[in-house]
């Protein structure tokens, strides 16, 4: 994949360091910087004082140290002279009087900045103040290290074509408000963290968590790299805690607790974020009251093919992959729909729904949270109306579960022939009746619904709507048919979803016979039920056939709204996610399909009914979607192709 698709790729490296020998610690990170150089790294981030060690202690004081520092910078800086990598290695500088901790950018053989530590621990198993001072007294210096004048501050941001990027040391994570705040404000895209946390039990989940959030506080990827193993001395042990996050998802959490050098790569979206930043109007405003004013270290890279992706999205962007994860989801949603449907039931004293049953998988992921809805009102089932309405495609299969799932619910369940009805709209009409067309198909689903309007009124109830998110951001629906209802208790749960939810009750409830029931409705093609069966009674009409596969086109709903991602993005990310499943010209051809329906498709959203919102994407005009109907999508086609 092209680095054109914004991609940067960040390497956390711990080098096997030896206390106090600074030559040899030099060589170990010479050899980590060539293989994160060969492993095609952006930007490789070493721990906190790895040059020395930092457990050095009083030895800090002490000029041998110091000097042999100082040369160990200048040795790397000229043996990765020839290397592209933006280094961030740890070492003490000696600034007049005062010894600061420092990070130090090294690039293609020239120290490009030094970024002092703010936040020095004086506590616990932790002595720094003893011998350095925090970056707070340094205000937009320079310093003569290693035969130049080298900036120095924690004002620093360092630029190139591709990314901004920000450094902290350790314990400036942990305090109230980090120094990466101000810099993610002032423009750091990336943040890094040269450390040296050593490691107790717990630790490192604490260490996770502050990543994990500070990443997504500041929009931001955030490198971490901490000490390793050669660190351990007296009382304490490191164990080389690697982490990179981007906007709170980890990408990497390794530790080694091992005397190897150790090196970990992760590819972090800087287009992604610049969409999150541009999008959240929070950070904009936070911003321009940001008080840091920063110094711009430019610096220029030869930014070859990133071919080699190092991560893989997933085929199910909606669904988690762990189970127990997946259930929690599961758990949250389904409780976000049953509430919002029974706070509608109490707003409008309403003690009835009308509900219409299909047999198919939204219709009874609807039914099942009328019913958790009516169980927190306390309301008896007998005010939840399902109504099965038979038409010309309807099959003994889906029609039988219908009746199954009713029974075993104890839902009262009226059936209404459509047949009789349609054929007099087609005799008023002129339409033949056996001419299978969009006209034969809308008319069942505008009959259907006014006969749930029509049920709704008699009883003095709501009708709930039954589609999904997929089927709105597709546009297939019919237009004031089951396009329309009085509050849509699926319109945010994406059709990938909807199986794993009604799977995750079926799990949950213990009415007699309806896990098995659920388990069927699981395995029914996924139709309208619109044209005839065939010649077996089987359902013949399948939508996947018809618009395309559900997978792909979730996976297209969410890089395309999301995460913004142009076309030719989601294409590759395709590829990657569904390997071999889908050849690059099918994937190709149902992303054309979705772009043109999302766009053509808009005029249907713009009058949705209310419906919960449960995840990052919601597609209502009132909430995150709002879009003119009219747009055209010709921009979008022709990145595509």
């Amino acid at each position: 994949m092209n680095r054109e698709f914004g991609y940067l790729r960040v390497a956390t490296a711990v080098p096997p360091v030896t206390v106090g020998h600074v030559s040899e610690n030099v060589t170990a990170l010479l050899a980590l910087a060539a293989e994160s150089a060969a492993a095609n790294a952006d930007v490789v981030v070493f721990p906190e004082l790895c040059l020395t060690g930092y457990t050095c202690a009083d030895l800090f004081h002490q000029e041998v140290l110091l000097s042999a520092a100082e040369a160990g910078l200048a040795r790397f800086a000229a043996e990765t002279a020839l290397l592209e990598p933006l280094f961030f290695i740890g070492a003490p500088v000696r600034a007049g009087t005062r010894l600061l901790n420092c990070a130090v950018a090294v690039q293609r053989g020239d120290i490009l900045g030094l970024v002092p530590k703010t936040y020095l621990p004086g506590y616990g198993e932790f002595y720094e103040r003893r011998w350095f001072e925090s970056g707070q007294t340094v205000k937009k210096l320079t310093v003569h290290v290693a035969g130049r004048e080298v900036p120095v501050g924690t004002d620093l941001l360092f630029v190139n074509e591709a990314a901004v990027i920000g450094v902290e040391l350790c314990e400036d994570l942990w305090a109230p408000v980090p120094p990466s705040t101000a810099l993610a404000l002032a423009g750091a895209e990336v943040l890094v963290n040269l450390s040296a946390s050593n490691d107790l039990v717990g630790k490192s989940h604490y260490r996770r968590g502050l990543v994990k959030q500070q990443s997504a506080t500041t929009m931001s990827a955030y490198a971490y790299c901490s000490a390793g193993g050669g660190e351990s001395t007296t009382d304490v042990v490191y164990g080389g805690h690697r982490l990179v996050a981007e906007n709170g998802h980890v990408l990497v959490d390794e530790r080694g607790f091992s005397f190897a050098p150790e090196l970990s790569v992760a590819d972090v979206d800087i287009h992604f974020l610049r969409h999150e930043r541009l999008h959240n109007r929070t950070f904009s405003a936070a911003g321009s009251a940001a008080p840091l004013v920063p110094r711009d270290i430019r610096y220029h890279v030869s930014r070859g093919p990133l071919n080699d992706i190092k991560r893989c999205p997933p085929p199910l962007p909606f669904v988690p992959s762990h189970e127990e994860d997946r259930h929690r989801v599961c758990d949250e949603i389904f409780a976000i729909q049953s509430l919002g449907l029974a706070t509608r039931l109490r707003h409008t004293g309403l003690k009835h729904v009308v509900i219409g049953l299909s047999g198919g998988l939204d219709s009874t992921l609807a039914l099942l949270v009328c019913v958790a809805a009516f169980e927190r009102l306390g309301l008896p089932r007998a005010g939840i109306h399902g109504v099965t309405m038979p038409g010309f495609g309807t099959t003994d299969r889906t029609l039988g579960n219908v009746t199954k799932m009713c029974d075993q619910l104890g839902i009262p369940l009226k059936r209404i022939d459509i047949q009789d009805v349609c054929q007099q709209h087609f005799k008023h009409l002129g339409h033949p009746g056996d001419q299978h067309d969009i006209t034969f198909e809308n008319v069942q689903a505008r009959v259907r619904t006014q006969m749930l309007m029509d049920t709704a009124n008699m009883v003095g109830g709501l009708v709930v709507g039954t589609g999904d998110l997929s089927e709105m951001a597709l546009g297939w629906c019919t237009y004031n048919g089951d396009h329309m209802s009085m509050y849509a208790v699926n319109i945010g749960v994406p059709k990938t979803l909807v199986a794993f939810l009604v799977e995750h009750v079926a799990g949950t409830r213990d009415e007699a016979g309806l896990r098995e029931t659920l388990h069927d409705v699981l395995a029914t093609p996924i139709s309208p039920e619109l044209l005839p069966p065939d010649e077996h009674g089987v359902i013949a009409q399948k939508t996947e056939e018809v618009i395309g596969p559900y997978e792909l086109h979730d996976f297209f709903l969410y890089h395309l709204i999301r995460r913004a991602c142009p076309p030719r993005k989601v294409v590759r990310l395709a590829q990657l996610a569904f390997g071999d499943t889908y050849e690059e010209a099918v994937i190709k051809h149902w992303l054309s399909t979705f772009i043109r329906r999302f766009f053509r498709q808009q005029f249907k959203r713009s009058c949705v009914p209310d419906g919960p919102k449960v995840g990052t994407i919601a597609l209502s005009p009132r909430g995150d979607w709002r879009m003119p109907s009219d747009a055209d999508p010709a921009a979008w086609l022709a990145d595509l192709d």
